[in-house]
């Protein structure tokens, strides 16, 4: 009798994360799809779920719009050192459609939010885990305090660094307020107080540098953490449309989200272009999430666990 009562259980357990699955998966399977329809299948009042006629045309309209650069790149308050005082710009590659650069401005933006966390939270976050030093508790108290704040609070501060700073309008000014995320250096803090001490005693007995600690102990054993942080901070960065509208205004420096929104507001009718610019969109995300799952399954199975 137990074993029917355990059989029936995972079997409807089974159901639910299908159908779960199905749901979560509906929206993507529509808009790819979508991409390669036909206007008349995709504005047809009964539902087509399948394309009878794949076309490109959608995904050749979203590369035939705008002209630009493959790749430029301004360098950080390089206009200190210029007479006029504006930045120097690097520009290579030839000319592109402009969604294939906004891609790139997207995906090197969140690349860079990623990696500057990762380490400034992982080195934050051992320090306040395992250093004792004056001020240790008020500074862990304020950050907790800071992950309460929205973005919206300090809004026009922000605004006002960044235009002071000449960096406004730059990838800078959207991947710099990112790197101190507060989550961040809780979420490294948490992992590096399951690091026992007698450890790093007999490194630092052994001779080892803080460095090499760091690099050859800690880092090993906070690394399911750091897997998850990066994921977090990789799909925060490229969603944070918000931060993204605020910072950036010339077409040329978009990201793909603000791009697929103009786009959208100058073809409003338009529903194929605008699902292949989803679509297009969306692969860069799918590929990070699918490299980086182990990572993030174990950290958030650990964070669990600790409690």
């Amino acid at each position: 009798m137990r074993n029917q009562k355990s059989t029936a259980y995972r079997v409807f357990a089974l159901v639910m994360v299908i159908l779960l699955a199905i749901l979560f998966t509906f929206p993507l399977y529509w808009i790819i799809t979508g991409s390669f329809k036909t206007g008349k299948e995709i504005n047809a009042t009964t539902p087509v779920w399948w394309p009878s006629e794949w076309t490109m045309k959608n995904y050749e309209k979203l590369m035939s719009k705008f002209k630009v650069p493959l790749w430029e790149f301004a360098l950080p308050f390089g206009q200190y050192f210029t007479e006029d005082g504006t930045a120097p710009v690097i520009s290579a590659g030839p000319t592109v459609p402009a969604a294939i650069r906004w891609l790139l401005n997207t995906v090197w933006m969140a690349v860079a939010s990623m990696l500057l966390t990762c380490l400034t939270a992982a080195l934050a976050g051992y320090a306040l885990a395992k250093k004792r030093f004056v001020g240790r508790t008020l500074v862990f108290t304020l950050i907790v305090c800071a992950m309460a704040l929205p973005k919206q609070v300090i809004l026009i501060p922000l605004i006002r660094e960044m235009s002071a700073l000449k960096l406004y309008n730059t990838a800078s000014a959207v991947v710099y307020p990112i790197v101190g995320w507060p989550f961040g250096v809780f979420l490294m803090k948490q992992f590096a107080e399951s690091i026992p001490g007698e450890i790093l005693e007999a490194a630092r007995i052994d001779g080892a540098g803080e460095l090499k600690t760091f690099n050859t102990i800690v880092y090993p054993m906070i690394k399911p953490g750091v897997g998850a942080l990066a994921i977090f901070t990789f799909i925060s960065s490229w969603n944070d449309y918000f931060m993204q509208l605020i910072m950036l205004s010339s077409t040329k420096n978009l990201t793909i989200s603000l791009g697929i929104a103009n786009m959208q507001a100058e073809n409003s009718t338009d529903f194929g272009l605008i699902m292949a610019g989803a679509a297009f969109a969306a692969v860069p995300i799918i590929i990070v999430f699918v490299i980086f799952q182990k990572y993030f399954t174990k950290g958030i199975t650990m964070g669990a666990v600790k409690g």
